[in-house]
């Protein structure tokens, strides 16, 4: 019997694993209305205008009017995001995320002359105002910042140009958005079993461990099809996103798109060359690694639908999600009677929404914060260990945003992108360690070992990889060339071959793998993946080693928001990332995970 494995629709997904968003708005009409209400506040704010420098209690009127509204458009806004991303093909919630996005651009559109104003005042009576109010004083970092950047801020009126061409540089990702989560519908392929199963993004990664071969490569081939049927559209798409990444740098004075993006974390381009140089002189552990998976399966040469299955098939069991909460709750002991307690809030809270339905966003994030009374978890839970790290990962952001914004005030309240996978990735390499520390079953040792080592590999190589992509993508184009599919699809081919190494062969529609991954949308995000996953290894080793005042330590970076500079926040808590250390006591511990699997492996066969 041959049947189709359909998409769950979203009204038969139970209650309790759905999200609870009434919190914020508990209909329609509310959001409206707080909607009108914000749009009353711009010309509250706008009234400030030409007066800041009045006096401290002027200025720090503006900083409260500011607040007001900011703090009520990240609910507005937040919550439009949420509704539309469990179900991107209904047009309600459609237009009223559209409708928030243009409400956006109108704020920073009528707020533009905020930064020069305060920038012409000048440092010294900002400081001088700030010693006269002590409630001013709280923002001294923000004025710290403020003056760091201003050679790259620019006149009023250039700055509220650039505002209001946020929803034009904000569309190719849009049009990304909407054409992979709810244009795109994927063809079906047949199981093991002879059954047929329609393709979805979270059915990828599923059957990509599936240990039939020939199953793996239709669904390989079946997902691929879909992305190169709007391959053109994707690349145009793209190439819209990085011109508008080039516009924004060159306007406000940036030699590269590069430069910007790191400039904003106050540190220097060289980090990111840095990180990519020490990926590629490491490649030698992934090189020993997938001989080792070759020999395991007992293949001459190792295609891109064999990079995912399980060395040990037989142990990759089926985890339901509330045994999931469970492992995560057990497995992050170590942080604490206080996190635990803060974990029981998240799981018992209907911050999560957890399973996949027809028109749900791929993928899993964490977003919110105060004006939404705590974060909301998005995942697509598939019962695969993947999926229970994926959890630790998330909650790690949640609670990463609840430590935050219980305790800094509104303007600290959200920690910076370059710190953002820090938590969410130290959370893993705990759990991670706890599993591996507990297991004895030989089998199962194999399998998280397994486990640890593609985590690093997609955390750290994989990201660093898509860093090279993005700069070399953008360097192509920041020196005139075009940014065609074939031009694409050769830099991503010749990456992935660099980074499989001699035992791996991907065929040509691997190249077109840039077309999915959405973080290729976000100037230079997916380089803080590896950077913050370099963090995480120092701080689990330390927290798991009982180094004295290292929960401490790292506690109050949870706590710490955007107080201060990210590396300065890092470095406070016992991390220096300015420094090739933590990136390369990474890829040492790659080498020594691959060393442990050989090992392992190597008494499996002593038994057998």
């Amino acid at each position: 019997l041959v049947f189709a494995q359909a998409a769950v629709q979203r009204e038969d997904v139970e209650e309790k694993y759905k999200w609870d968003l009434t919190r914020v708005y508990d209909s329609s009409e509310a959001w409206d209305k707080e909607y009108d209400e914000i749009v009353s506040l711009i010309p509250e704010v706008e009234a400030f205008k030409g007066k800041l420098g009045d006096s401290p209690q002027v200025l720090l009127g503006y900083h409260k009017a500011a607040e007001r509204m900011s703090y009520l458009f990240e609910r507005l806004y937040v919550y439009a995001g949420q509704s539309h991303h469990v179900n991107m093909a209904d047009s309600d919630n459609n237009e009223r995320w559209q409708k928030a996005q243009g409400l956006g651009t109108k704020i920073s559109a009528a707020t533009a002359w905020v930064q020069p104003e305060m920038i012409a005042l000048g440092q010294k009576k900002i400081t001088g105002f700030m010693e006269k109010s002590e409630d001013l004083a709280v923002y001294r970092h923000y004025y710290h910042n403020l003056f760091r950047t201003a050679a790259h801020i620019l006149s009023e009126k250039e700055e509220r140009i650039l505002s209001l061409a946020g929803d034009v540089t904000a569309a190719p990702r849009n049009i990304f958005g909407q054409m992979t989560n709810a244009d795109l519908k994927f063809g079906t392929f047949l199981d093991s079993e002879g059954n047929e199963v329609q393709m979805t993004p979270a059915r990828y990664g599923t059957y990509m461990a599936d240990p039939d071969r020939a199953t793996r490569e239709r669904a390989y081939k079946v997902y691929y099809e879909g992305y190169s049927k709007y391959v053109n559209a994707n690349a145009a798409a793209l190439d819209g996103s990085m011109k508008g990444d080039w516009f924004i740098a060159q306007a406000r004075g940036f030699e590269s798109c590069a430069q910007r993006a790191t400039f904003s974390d106050n540190v220097e381009v060289e980090l990111l060359e840095n990180l990519i140089e020490t990926v590629n002189a490491n490649m030698d552990p992934v090189y020993r690694y997938n001989a080792i998976r070759a020999r395991i399966m007992e293949l001459d040469t190792l295609q891109h639908w064999d990079t995912y299955v399980p060395l040990i098939p037989d142990v990759d069991v089926e985890i339901p999600y509330e045994e999931a909460v469970e492992i995560v709750m057990n497995g992050l002991v170590p942080l604490g009677e206080d996190y635990q307690e803060a974990l029981h809030t998240a799981f018992n809270s209907r911050w999560i929404d957890v399973y996949e339905n027809e028109g749900k966003r791929s993928g899993a994030y964490s977003w919110g914060g105060q004006a939404l009374g705590g974060p909301y978890m998005l995942l697509n839970y598939q019962d695969k260990l993947e999926d229970v790290s994926t959890l630790a990962h998330e909650i790690g952001h949640s609670l990463h945003t609840w430590y935050s914004m219980n305790t800094q005030p509104q303007v600290y309240a959200d920690y910076t992108t370059f710190v953002a996978e820090v938590a969410s990735t130290t959370n893993e390499a705990i759990l991670l360690n706890h599993l591996l520390r507990n297991e004895k079953d030989l089998d199962k040792k194999i399998f998280l070992t397994n486990f640890y080592i593609k985590q690093i590999m997609g955390t750290v190589y994989t990201q660093v990889m898509f860093s090279e992509f993005e700069k070399t993508a953008h360097e192509r184009l920041e020196a005139g060339e075009a940014l065609s599919v074939k031009a694409l699809n050769k830099i991503y081919h010749d990456l992935i071959m660099k980074h499989g190494g001699p035992k791996t062969h991907y065929g040509e529609v691997a190249g077109t793998g840039w077309g999915r991954i959405g973080h290729f949308y976000r100037n230079y995000y997916v380089y803080k993946y590896a950077t913050s996953y370099a963090a995480a290894t120092a701080f689990a080793k330390k927290i798991l080693d009982e180094e004295p005042g290292a929960l401490e330590k790292y506690l109050t970076f949870l706590e710490s928001g955007s107080s201060d500079y990210p590396a300065e926040l890092l470095k406070t808590a016992g991390v220096d990332l300015t420094t090739p250390g933590p990136i390369q006591d990474t890829c040492d511990l790659l080498s020594q995970l691959v060393d442990d699997l050989e090992r392992l492996l190597a008494e499996k066969e002593n038994r057998s």
